[in-house]
């Protein structure tokens, strides 16, 4: 996921995107503890993605501040 695919998105549909985002990121971390995670890179790929889309939306917020 790319930072200017989810600048292009609205801001509902990004904290959508976050909420999916941090469930997945549960999910691989139950895994990891039962031993049941393949591909323990994923977990790296997650949390980076939610800082993506934490970021934008700061940004997003920021800019609607400095409109008003």
């Amino acid at each position: 996921m790319k930072a200017t695919e989810l600048r292009a998105k609205s801001v509902d549909e990004l904290n959508a995107e976050l909420i999916e985002l941090r469930r997945a990121q549960f999910s691989m971390r139950m895994q990891l503890a039962t031993q049941q995670l393949n591909k323990v890179d994923q977990i790296r790929k997650v949390r980076r993605d939610v800082a993506r889309v934490r970021t934008v939306l700061a940004e997003k917020s920021k800019s609607s501040a400095k409109a008003a």
